[in-house]
């Protein structure tokens, strides 16, 4: 017979981070955004990157078409779309997202 103490999981070392929505935190392991910048504004990035040509075009190649219709999906092949791409190719699409929002 089981304990209970022995079926919970320990509580996660740092709830800020869980709390930080999944699209928050592939832009800012990509450079592409502050840690600090807000979710709302994060978001919007994550709409540019995403329609970015670029990645549309990664993005396409992984996911097998284009007909994405889960968020989830949309945040995983963006991500490995953004992990295929080399140092200067991020920087290069840091400038035109910097560039679309001034």
């Amino acid at each position: 017979m089981k304990h209970a103490k022995q079926s919970k999981r320990a509580p996660p070392t740092h709830p800020s981070e869980l709390a930080v929505p999944s699209y928050h935190r592939i832009l800012v392991k990509h450079g592409l955004i502050e840690k600090t910048l807000s979710i709302p504004h994060a978001y919007k990035v994550f709409l540019k990157v995403s329609a970015d040509p670029e990645v549309l075009k990664l993005r396409r190649e992984v996911g097998r078409g284009n007909k994405i219709k889960h968020v989830p999906a949309l945040y995983l092949a963006t991500a490995m779309a953004l992990q295929g791409m080399t140092k200067q190719e991020l920087e290069a699409l840091k400038l035109r997202i910097e560039k679309k929002r001034g």
